[in-house]
């Protein structure tokens, strides 16, 4: 089945009626001209070289160009016969809390550095997923809608920070409701959210959230980051301090983290100094429903514009070749 893959340029064959016309009205213009110095007869005795169809020979040469070529710059191509393929995958939303508890040390370099790492290395091993993500502290916002573009998707990751979001706190409730307001409308158990958190000062009620989510068929995992012991948070190279000026130590909360993975019908993970718990987490990803996506496609394509370059570049040549004087060669006496 021959199909143009750039039809837009197809406007290009409007040309060659306006060249057509132009030309008619420009050699009627010229016959009144020189019907006014004499008989035609007459004129053309005393001109003889003056060709007397070259020029209609040379227009339709022209315009064969310009069909050739705006036919050649559409692409056209032969596709073999459509195949549908079918695509097994899951709708999985990440959501990163990026608040200055994210910035503490415990793990090198730092809690929210080691999850980009982390997430970066999950998207490796996805395969037909569309993946999204959304950040949160002090508000949420949803950085990638989900997508099969995981190269993109990973340099949006690379360029997070606490200053991405404007002010701090940490909004999990707000940041796991946006998140499930990015899924398809297709309701099948291939879908997830993984959160990523420290687990502190949590606002709102994430847990309830979690378990209204979890009812319209969407699971929730999460990931605890940080250490229990706690470690001080240092910003820009200086360490946070209260407002005795005590130094700010964040702890790693597993209960809340528990409570929403629970709630969520998913589990917890906790991020390890070693093994960030990813593995554990794709893991499970992968043994769930998985959502069948449909696509038509042709296997392969014969592209075709070659020949007409090559049609228009003959006709051009020719239409030079055909001059503008009255050929002298006569092939009958």
């Amino acid at each position: 089945m021959l199909e143009f893959a750039d039809k837009s340029y197809l406007l290009l064959l409007l040309a060659v009626p306006v060249l057509i016309l132009g030309y008619g009205l420009i050699r009627r213009r010229q016959r009144k001209i020189l019907s006014s110095f004499g008989d035609e007869g007459l004129v053309d005795a005393l001109t003889p070289s003056r060709p007397a169809g070259k020029g209609w020979v040379r227009l339709v040469l022209i315009s064969l160009a310009i069909v050739s070529l705006s036919i050649g710059l559409a692409r056209p191509r032969i596709g073999s016969n459509p195949k549908v393929l079918t695509r097994n995958g899951s709708e999985i939303m990440l959501v990163l809390d990026v608040s200055n508890s994210m910035l503490a040390d415990d793990y090198s370099p730092s809690r929210l550095e080691r999850a980009k790492m982390a997430i970066s290395r999950m998207v490796d091993h996805l395969e037909n997923d569309h993946v999204g993500l959304v950040i949160f502290a002090g508000a949420a916002y949803v950085q990638i809608p989900l997508t099969a573009d995981y190269v993109s998707a990973k340099m949006f990751l690379s360029g997070i920070s606490p200053s991405s979001v404007p002010f701090q706190g940490t909004a999990t409730e707000e940041a796991l409701n946006k998140a499930a307001l990015c899924f398809s409308g297709d309701e099948s158990v291939g879908k997830a959210i993984v959160l990523i958190s420290d687990g502190e000062d949590h606002e709102g009620d994430p847990v309830s959230a979690a378990k209204e989510i979890f009812e319209r068929g969407i699971r929730i995992y999460t990931i605890g980051v940080g250490s229990a012991a706690g470690k001080s948070i240092k910003v820009n190279g200086t360490i946070l301090r209260d407002k005795d000026g005590n130094p700010v130590v964040t702890h790693l909360e597993e209960d809340t983290l528990k409570a929403i993975a629970e709630a969520g019908g998913g589990q917890y993970f906790h991020s390890g100094t070693d093994s960030f718990g990813l593995d554990a987490v794709v893991d499970a990803l992968h043994k769930l429903e998985s959502q069948t996506w449909a696509q038509v496609v042709f296997e392969a394509y014969d592209e075709q514009y070659a020949y007409f370059y090559a049609a228009a570049f003959i006709f051009l040549a020719l239409a030079l070749a055909v001059g503008y004087r009255k050929s002298r060669i006569k092939l009958f006496s």
